[in-house]
């Protein structure tokens, strides 16, 4: 288990779920060593899990998204460095993929920041609850880049195609409100409590008998293998223009915290 990704079990009403808590500051960027992790709870926890509650442990937000320092540095210096990138988007997809599939219910509690990897770990959850402070939104464009974990597959399903158009191509924010009216967020909830209103959900979700929950969401959360994979292609062929490098080098020198969401504009 990793220090920047735990999970533990739940107890009492959540006895036999899996609680995974997200706790890597600045905020839960997700690079090697996050997904390692999630790899691990994948093949460790969830499988014996009645239910999975997804969270952050930090008070600045769920997750900003993939570890974008760590990209720049590593296209920067490493000779193969497309090559692992594509490894990682394989991984990683894979993992999103199993959260996305399995065949307990899957309950996310998030506030602030849910950006970019972020969303995408976030639109794996068949339940999302909301603090006011949620943002939620795709800024990849905004570095000549697309979502690559899934994201595009997954909001289009989710939220519907013309949405999801004005998130990705004017790299816009929802507000917790504006999530809700859309039917991205099941529930917004007061401040500061977004973990305990998500842990009744998955509490009520996990009294219904296993066979026809993982029915139902068979049924529910549909999503295209072929998709999936095109988005990883586009996202390596969009990785390999120079100006790509370029604005991430620019991200990586900037001092202010999360500059890519630092000032986000809200879609209606």
């Amino acid at each position: 288990m990793s220090a920047g990704i735990r999970w533990s079990a739940g107890d009492g009403p959540l006895a036999g779920c899996a609680i995974l808590e997200l706790a890597s500051p600045p905020l839960n960027e997700l690079g090697e060593a996050a997904l390692a992790a999630l790899e691990r709870f994948v093949a460790e926890a969830l499988p014996e899990a009645r239910g999975v509650l997804i969270t952050s442990a930090l008070e600045r937000g769920f997750c900003a998204g993939a570890d974008l320092v760590g990209l720049a540095e590593g296209l920067a210096s490493e000779p193969d460095a497309q090559a692992r990138v594509r490894a990682f988007l394989e991984r990683i997809g894979a993992v999103f993929t199993a959260l996305d599939t399995c065949p307990v219910p899957v309950v996310g509690a998030v506030h602030g920041a849910v950006f970019g990897g972020g969303l995408e770990l976030a639109l794996c959850c068949d339940v999302l609850v909301a603090d006011p402070s949620a943002r939620f939104g795709f800024p990849e464009l905004r570095l000549g880049l697309i979502p690559g974990f899934g994201g595009l597959a997954r909001l289009s399903r989710d939220l519907g195609q013309a949405r999801l158009r004005d998130l990705l191509l004017t790299g816009r924010s929802l507000s917790a409100e504006a999530a809700l009216r859309a039917g991205l967020v099941s529930q917004r909830v007061g401040a500061g409590q977004q973990r305990a209103v998500a842990e009744r959900v998955l509490a009520q979700a996990v009294r219904h008998p296993p066979a026809a929950t993982a029915a139902a969401k068979r049924l529910l959360k549909p999503v295209d293998p072929a998709l999936l994979q095109r988005e990883v292609d586009t996202f390596c062929e969009l990785l390999r223009a120079p100006d790509v490098l370029e604005a991430l080098t620019q991200f990586v020198a900037r001092s202010d915290p999360l500059p890519y969401v630092a000032r986000p504009q809200e879609a209606p």
